[in-house]
């Protein structure tokens, strides 16, 4: 059979979903955060039982998971050193010596993945062209590994200066290394992160390396419980930046996984947009840990370059680890179900970014947790079904969700625990939209003529709220929202980038040698798709990072996915131009450009889906039970319909407030909203006027 298996890790829950032809099964286990190959088996039984499907049913496994991410918030990586050119070692702590808040007196900065102790240098230099300047010293090489040994290092990263020039003292180096101490993970940035800017390039480089015991273990792992449960089908993973590759290459840069689940949810908006041919969209996925909030143009997520990784200072951009890799551009906040709850030191309702996880969990888990998080609060308000929670697998408990709520942010506040609850919700809420309203200016966009997609567990609860707090007026929840980023794994294309430096000028640019630079990167892009392409048809896509002469900061412009002639030059030049003043108003005359780095993506050719046609009315269902919701925009509690998903025909309208229950998650929908159900069998909920 033609089965493919998607498997999402997040925090508290493991989303599954399988589909055959047309056919779609889903399931949700909680996360085994001790050892998450345990919930993934558990998670294939299950889904798999529900299908009808054996394990050799199975054509294609694809998986994406937060667990590197994790290890780098969570410190928990393995021992790492940095060998690195002397008069560099402390390039990790110096960064760029900028401040991500210039008036903090006590500004926390991010602390480097290696301690001073460990990161090692040795006398060599490159030019910035690559020539060599001082010869490898390989006693000096030789003399650190015995060092590392002693200190039981666990991980190697290797970053020299203008290696990503010149790679020949990073695998001289390597060579070394390997030569004395043959098991050790080597990590080398010339392969990571061959790009100019060493504060980055090497931070890339030790994170990679600082997750790479941890990520080769549990892929290999997950690998054998696979075979032995009698999957025998190729495994993919999901990369950060949408595509799909082999578990060879995921296991030698794990750190392109930072963002592998969320990207999967990105890719399931970009896909249901084209389903209903909205060109301009707000992914909203909301999660057991996190939320992850995306804009989407032309059915195609934001791209980016950079990423940073376990920021100090909330929302604020320069206190974290910086990583450059290729990533799905999105804003991701503290903000699940599992996200805990508290009133802070100057009397407010504070949510997250701590989470109570799968382990203990929320209060009403029943689990050992006392602390009250963001399903606590939902249930408190009536949301919830606690009988029908995650399709009836976790059965809630209502006493338990009050009495946490009641301690830790009631009785501070003189407040109800519902109340309280209420407060909680609003809280998470608004900090949702607050994210969302910063990621569109901080992207010169706006939220006019969007439409919310909401997915997660919890997205579809909380969508219309956030919604109305950033004036959107349409929603949509499509069918498997609940699991939206693992079916999102299975629209994702086989595709791979590779990013180098190579400096040119306009003014004297090097055809040969940027024809000659991009001939290599496309090769060795399409070497890693062809392992698992199988034959299929590959598309190309090639860019150019250049700014002004000057200026500290690039803007991307698309190249021919063809050699260059020496007429392109000024085409492109012009584009610059035209791309640089749809961001800045007008171009800058009479100043050359450089550019500073190119990129090329291999990727798979993705079907194309032609948008949904209209149905006709439809009677509504009758609704299955009614519940008591306290609303968080009216602080009044009332009887709320609750529908069941399945019983609603295409064409058929509810009018709001009312919930619509699904066996993975609920929309709620608010006062003053419809919702009608499409051709696909997606909800869209508008606001009336």
């Amino acid at each position: 059979m033609n089965a493919r298996l998607a498997v999402d890790i997040g925090g508290t829950f493991t989303d599954l979903a399988v589909e055959l032809d047309d056919q779609r099964w889903t399931a949700k286990v909680l996360t085994t955060p001790h050892a998450p190959e345990e919930g993934v088996l558990d998670g294939v039984k299950v889904v798999l039982e529900r299908a009808g499907l054996t394990a050799a049913d199975l054509a294609l496994v694809i998986h994406g998971t937060t667990l590197a991410t994790n290890a780098v918030i969570e410190r928990k990586g393995a021992k790492t050193a940095l060998l690195t050119t002397e008069g560099f070692r402390d390039v990790l702590a110096l960064g760029n010596e900028s401040r991500y808040d210039q008036y903090d007196l006590n500004i926390e900065l991010p602390q480097p993945l290696v301690p001073r102790r460990w990161r090692l240098p040795v006398q060599e230099r490159l030019d910035n062209t690559g020539k060599v300047l001082l010869p490898l010293d390989e006693a000096a090489v030789a003399k650190q590994v015995d060092f590392m040994m002693r200190e039981g290092v666990e991980a190697v990263a290797i970053g020299f200066l203008h290696s990503f020039v010149n790679a020949a003292h990073e695998r001289q180096a390597a060579a070394i290394v390997r030569g004395i101490w043959p098991a050790v993970p080597i990590s080398l940035s010339s392969e990571v992160s061959p790009e100019m800017r060493e504060w980055e390039r090497f931070s890339t480089t030790v994170a990679n390396a600082y997750v790479q015991p941890l990520m080769a273990s549990y892929l290999g792992r997950l690998e054998t419980g696979l075979r032995k449960a009698g999957v025998a089908c190729p495994l993919f993973m999901m990369l950060s930046g949408g595509g799909l590759t082999t578990l060879e290459t995921a296991a030698r840069f794990p750190i392109r996984l930072v963002e592998s689940g969320p990207a999967g949810g990105a890719i399931f908006s970009a896909h249901v947009a084209k389903q209903r041919g909205l060109r301009q969209v707000l992914s909203f996925d909301m999660g057991g840990t996190t939320a992850k909030i995306c804009l989407i143009d032309e059915f195609q997520p934001q791209a980016s370059r950079t990423f940073e990784v376990a920021r100090v200072g909330r929302f604020k951009k320069g206190s974290g680890l910086p990583l450059r890799i290729p990533v799905i551009e999105m804003v991701e906040i503290g903000a699940g179900g599992g996200s805990l709850a508290q009133v802070d030191s100057m009397g407010r309702i504070q949510v997250g970014p701590e989470s109570a996880g799968a382990s203990p969990g929320p209060a009403c888990y029943g689990r050992g947790g006392t602390r009250p998080a963001v399903t606590d609060a939902n249930l408190a308000l009536g949301r919830y079904d606690p009988e029908l929670f995650a399709g009836g697998a976790l059965r809630l408990h209502p006493k338990e969700a009050l009495a946490a709520l009641g301690a830790a942010v009631g009785e501070k506040l003189g407040l109800a625990p519902d109340m309280a609850g209420l407060g909680v919700v609003e809280m998470v809420d608004e900090n949702m939209a607050n994210a969302a309203r910063v990621h569109a200016i901080e992207s010169g966009k706006g939220f006019e003529g969007r439409t919310i997609i909401a997915f997660g567990g919890g997205g579809p609860v909380h969508g219309y709220r956030v919604a109305e707090k950033i004036g959107v007026n349409r929603l949509l929840v499509p069918s498997g929202a609940g699991v939206g980023s693992a079916i999102g794994f299975l629209r994702a294309p086989v595709a791979y980038e590779v990013v180098k430096s190579l400096y040119q000028r306009f003014a004297s640019f090097d055809v040969l040698a940027v024809n000659a630079l991009l001939a290599g990167m496309a090769n060795e892009a399409s070497a890693v798709v062809a392992k698992a392409a199988f034959d299929a048809p590959v598309t190309q896509t090639r860019i150019a990072f250049m700014r002004y002469v000057g200026q500290g900061h690039e803007i991307a412009v698309a190249l021919p996915a063809r050699d260059l002639a020496e007429a392109d030059v000024a085409v492109i030049r012009a584009a610059y131009d035209t791309e640089y003043s749809r961001f800045y108003d007008r171009p800058v005359p009479g100043s050359d450009v450089e550019i500073m780095s190119f990129a090329v993506t291999v990727a798979t050719v993705v079907p194309g889906v032609d948008p949904v046609a209209n149905v006709a009315d439809a009677p509504a269902p009758a609704p299955i039970r009614h519940h008591q919701v306290l609303d968080t925009s009216t602080g009044e509690r009332s009887s709320w319909a609750v529908y069941d998903r399945l019983e609603m025909a295409p064409g058929c309208m509810v009018q709001g407030p009312c919930i619509v229950a699904e066996e993975e998650t609920s929309t709620l929908v608010g006062a003053g909203w419809t919702c009608r159900m499409d051709g696909l069998g997606y909800l869209e909920l508008e606001r009336v006027a």
